[in-house]
């Protein structure tokens, strides 16, 4: 059997990275997010909101003891890589991606949701026209992050360009959007908020805000949270204490004349996993 070349070597590591993460992704719940939940639990009266949280963790203890996605909506898979400099850029990595997304959504299964904008017509593997979408940066380890995005959360995203004098104006903003959007995003959510760079600078912050697992909160992050669980739409939408498990946010230098502020939420199956590239 003839050896492998550098660029096949490169893409089956990626590609077996890619299936790993989103397999762990999607069965099993990160653990601080069980502990927000769990936390969840022992605050809420509400016996309605109570309920819910319990039907949730049936399902988290369900999808483990089986094997199976924690969601029907398993998303569409979103890849962030760290790639130190011994490691070459090229397509064999973003080929290794598509490799591992389609093998996952063979075997976990996952549910193909990538569809054209215009004709929905579905590639039925979740790729194909630009996705899965791929985020690369440099850094000290070969390390390969999977962020699940479902469309219930996704779909209640927003971007405000605010200007530099509204930083006040912020938190009005964020809880508005919380309180619009109900219990689509199926709560209790995590909010992912970016502050700064540019429109789309600032959506893309907003999501990489979600990979910081679920912790202390800084000033900002602890009146949104807090403005956010006041509204009482409690989980699932059905009224509660919380509406939101956790608040984060990343910020970027901006426009002297602007300030961008995005949201993108993030519901209560807070999917991500992140495995280490075997290469070379």
């Amino acid at each position: 059997m003839p050896e492998l070349t550098d660029h096949e070597r490169l893409r089956t590591a990626v590609h077996e990275a890619t299936t790993a993460a989103l397999r762990e992704a999607e069965i099993h719940l990160p653990d601080d997010v069980k502990a927000a939940l769990r936390a969840a639990y022992a605050a809420e009266d509400n016996p309605v909101a109570r309920s819910e949280l319990e039907a949730i963790f049936e399902n988290i203890k369900t999808a483990e003891e089986r094997n199976v996605p924690i969601c029907q909506d398993t998303g569409v898979p979103v890849i962030y890589i760290t790639i130190p400099p011994d490691v070459p850029f090229t397509d064999a990595i973003t080929e290794g991606v598509q490799d591992g997304v389609r093998q996952a959504t063979t075997e976990i299964p996952l549910r193909p949701n990538v569809v054209s904008p215009f004709t929905r017509e579905n590639t039925g593997d979740n790729c194909g026209m630009g996705m899965p979408a791929v985020h690369i940066t440099p850094g000290e380890t070969f390390t390969l992050t999977v962020l699940p995005k479902g469309a219930g959360s996704e779909n209640v995203s927003a971007l405000k360009m605010f200007l530099p004098s509204e930083t006040g104006k912020i938190a009005q903003f964020i809880t508005e959007m919380v309180l619009h959007a109900g219990g689509k995003p199926c709560p209790p959510v995590i909010l992912g908020i970016g502050i700064g760079s540019t429109a789309d600078g600032a959506t893309a912050l907003a999501k990489e805000a979600l990979l910081r697992p679920l912790g202390e909160m800084n000033i900002l992050e602890q009146e949104i949270y807090d403005a956010v669980n006041a509204l009482g739409i409690g989980p699932m939408g059905l009224g509660g204490k919380t509406t939101c498990l956790g608040v984060r946010i990343r910020e970027g230098g901006c426009h002297t004349a602007s300030l961008p502020v995005a949201l993108n939420v993030q519901c209560w199956a807070a999917r991500r996993a992140t495995v280490e590239v075997n290469y070379p």
